[in-house]
């Protein structure tokens, strides 16, 4: 499975990044290519680009402020979080995207 998504919390300095990176290494751990954008205090970084997107079987978006460029995922598969649930429990998150996805 090839997922993409975007991380954003308040402050946009601790959790954006933290919450950026278990999502990353639950995916990766599970067997899943994964690129996460983060909307923080200092710009976004990593940016998603088209063709990720494109590729892309699955969108998560784990946030707690509003988040840019949401128009770029329409038509795709996406699942929209509070940051503290990506935080507390990556690997169930990307284990129950998973389940659903192979249905």
């Amino acid at each position: 499975m090839n997922i993409v998504g975007i991380t954003a919390c308040t402050a946009g300095i601790a959790h954006t990044y933290i919450v950026a990176e278990k999502i990353q290494k639950a995916a990766e751990e599970a067997g899943n290519r994964c690129k996460i954008e983060t909307q923080g205090t200092v710009g976004v970084q990593n940016g998603l680009t088209a063709q990720d997107i494109a590729e892309a079987d699955v969108v998560i978006v784990a946030h707690d402020i509003q988040v840019h460029g949401l128009e770029r995922f329409k038509g795709k598969p996406t699942v929209d979080i509070p940051i503290s649930v990506a935080m507390k429990s990556p690997k169930s998150l990307i284990a129950t995207i998973q389940k659903k996805l192979a249905k």
